[in-house]
């Protein structure tokens, strides 16, 4: 049986989605902290459990009979996370699974300056330490990408710090390549970098933008001090701008530059392009 944890929100629901396209819901079960939200999976015969990566014996309840388990990173910015993943890796463990994935993120290192990455490789060294198969999804940003442009509908500019290249994946992608590599015959071993093709900058993403709308967007870079400053007059928290910031920071100094063709492999095309993605959240 293959778990999934995260499976109601949107990156492991989606592959949830994608894995009940590729194998019986009998041999699929979720671990959520809210099962009634996880009815829409019940009903279609998905085993669901309720797990935390705060409660270790109800996470080990519901890894039970797992082969596989798909372990999603933590978003609870208020604890320790690398604690949580600790305990999730160790409760799979307990729990006899054969395989433990995460979902980790392209660039993971401890040098590094944008912090989850931090966290991820700290996870990933308990993976690499936990006796146990594992494979680690690296995946490129994903989600929304309007939310990295700023208030350029009114202004005509992105004005963002200087950045460098990085990959913003699309949320299905990564999620059926999740699918592909947890039900592929051939396991995949330690550390997958999921990125575009070729990496972008926010200056592809103004060409992208002025392509959608008809109009012109310049790409407009900001010093990183007035940037945190216009944030904060705005009412974004000091602390939340500066985390913002030290993901350019990270994109400028290199640790999301490099590409690999695994994606697309994964995918048997290519990745959805910023442009498709964009498409999706900009009406024309």
């Amino acid at each position: 049986m293959i778990i999934v944890t995260g499976a109601t929100g949107s990156l492991n629901g989606a592959t949830v989605d994608h894995l009940l396209k590729r194998i019986p819901p009998r041999e699929i079960g979720v671990s959520v902290r809210d099962p009634a939200r996880a009815t829409h999976l019940a009903d279609q015969g998905v085993r669901v459990r309720q797990g935390s990566y705060d409660d270790p014996t109800a996470l080990r309840r519901s890894f039970a009979d797992a082969d596989q388990v798909l372990l999603v990173s933590s978003s609870d910015i208020t604890t320790d996370v690398v604690a949580q993943h600790h305990r999730a890796i160790d409760a799979a463990v307990d729990a006899g699974a054969q395989r433990i994935l995460y979902t980790s993120a392209h660039g993971t290192a401890f040098d590094t300056p944008y912090p989850p990455l931090a966290i991820h490789a700290a996870t990933e060294q308990h993976l690499a330490a936990s006796g146990v198969a594992w494979t680690s999804l690296r995946n490129g940003f994903y989600g929304d990408p309007a939310q990295l442009l700023g208030d350029w509908q009114e202004t005509g500019v992105i004005a963002m710090p200087a950045d460098g290249p990085f990959s913003w994946v699309d949320r299905q992608d990564a999620a059926e390549a999740a699918a592909t590599i947890i039900t592929a015959d051939e396991p995949h071993e330690g550390p997958i970098d999921l990125t575009l093709p070729e990496p972008v900058t926010l200056a592809d993403f103004a060409i992208a933008v002025s392509e959608l709308t008809g109009g012109r967007v310049d790409r407009v870079v900001v010093d990183d001090e007035e940037w945190v400053a216009n944030a904060t007059t705005s009412g974004v928290p000091e602390a939340v701008a500066r985390f913002t910031l030290s993901m350019f920071q990270a994109t400028r100094s290199g640790h999301f530059s490099d590409s690999y063709p695994t994606l697309p492999r994964l995918l048997g095309r290519r990745p959805r392009s910023i442009t498709d993605q964009l498409a999706d959240h900009i009406i024309r």
